[in-house]
């Protein structure tokens, strides 16, 4: 499928999602986009659904400028994933206790490890600049200082909501470890802390929406954003690589002679420095990963769909981006209300997982459809493996 275009007010909506099937509230904050002076082009992915400001699914290209509700809350939110040398039949019978084994390593919801976890245990972790991104913690805005020793001990934990760790097949019975999560508490804060900054600004006082305010290059406030930004984007990626380092031990422990091969990671809530038609531009994706060609990423659907490793073919037209999962269609309060445990047994069968009250609004019913989905972006990326998963595990 190739994009349709609808009309915005300085520049086109490129969408690669039916405008019909999208939300009206949707579909005002992407017309809210084009009306600012700052955006020079805007691609909508096939996940697309309501946000705070901007939408999930969208990338939004501007030049000399940034709006933080337009990266999202949490920064650095993405994913990663591990193919391991294990085939699925040296998997064991019950899985109850190797999920069992995965929660007790890594802390989920708001839980945090009692004591910061030491990267110089993890493979592959020991002398990667650990030191300098903790001394960087003091050049962060004041208002989180106080969280420190939080954000040390969150590093290396899951958090709630639509955040995974998953042991998943692939087509060929390769198994695979799969984790989506983010920036924790700490990106949380320092992205509401610039929202409410950016909101104050004299220039974005007559803005359509007063949750797209942005920053300007050249001005202390961008260069104060910046900083934080990056570093709580390095904070994701570290997040992930510490509870990947965790699972892959639990892992081989359970399993001698467990290896492991391929890895892929990629943030989906973030900001880049890129160029298009000769202009330099940041780029934020909320809700989609960058796929220039060659660019491996991963696509997952919900807790009984699968997910999708895919590469990127460069397709300028959507910024070189593709969608970063399958989507909500439904709130979360819809859904609890729409689904018992029961419906959430059903769907997830086969699925080592929880089937409680307290993740009903995780139900596969509540997204989109990922096969679908993932057709809706042929021209955006190419499938290189599909895997579906048979542990999950949630907040």
């Amino acid at each position: 499928m190739s994009y349709t275009e609808v009309p915005g007010e300085r520049v086109p909506i490129r969408m690669w999602a039916d405008p019909a099937q999208v939300e009206s509230a949707a579909m005002d904050q992407l017309r809210n986009v084009t009306r600012m002076p700052w955006t020079h082009g805007l691609a909508v992915m096939p996940d697309v659904h309501y946000g705070k400001g901007a939408t999930v699914g969208s990338v939004i290209a501007m030049r000399d400028a940034v709006s933080p509700a337009a990266v999202g809350v949490d920064i650095g939110c993405g994913m990663t994933a591990v193919r391991t040398g294990l085939s699925a039949e040296r998997l064991p019978d019950d899985l109850g206790p190797l999920r069992s084994a995965l929660e007790a390593a890594i802390p989920v919801g708001f839980n945090s490890h009692d004591t910061p976890v030491d990267p110089a245990r993890i493979p592959g972790l020991k002398g990667t600049g650990w030191d300098g991104f903790w001394g960087g913690f003091d050049d962060l805005a004041s208002a989180v200082r106080p969280r420190h020793e939080r954000a040390r001990r969150q590093m290396g934990t899951l958090g709630g909501g639509n955040h995974f760790l998953e042991v998943c097949l692939d087509d060929d019975g390769a198994v695979w470890l799969v984790l989506h999560s983010g920036s924790r508490n700490i990106g949380k804060e320092l992205a509401d802390h610039h929202i409410s900054q950016a909101q104050a600004l004299p220039h974005n006082q007559d803005l359509p929406d007063r949750d797209l305010a942005v920053f300007l290059t050249g001005t202390p406030e961008m260069d104060a954003y910046r900083r934080d930004l990056f570093w709580a984007q390095d904070y994701a990626r570290r997040n992930r690589d510490v509870m990947m380092g965790l699972a892959c031990q639990v892992l081989a422990n359970r399993i001698p002679g467990t290896t492991f091969e391929q890895r892929i990671s990629c943030h989906h809530n973030y900001v880049a420095e890129e160029t298009y038609d000769g202009v330099d531009v940041l780029v934020t994706r909320k809700g989609a990963i960058r796929a220039g060609s060659g660019d491996f990423g991963v696509i997952p659907g919900s807790m009984a769909t699968g997910t999708y490793i895919v590469k990127g073919l460069g397709n300028p037209a959507s910024f070189n981006s593709a969608s970063h999962g399958a989507g909500r269609r439904m709130s979360r309060n819809k859904a609890r209300k729409t689904f018992t445990e029961a419906d959430l047994i059903e769907q997830t069968k086969g699925v080592e997982c929880r089937k409680d009250r307290g993740v009903v609004d995780e139900i596969p019913a509540a997204y989109k459809d990922l096969e679908s989905v993932i057709e809706a972006q042929t021209d955006l990326v190419e499938v290189v493996a599909h895997l579906r998963q048979v542990v999950c595990v949630k907040g």
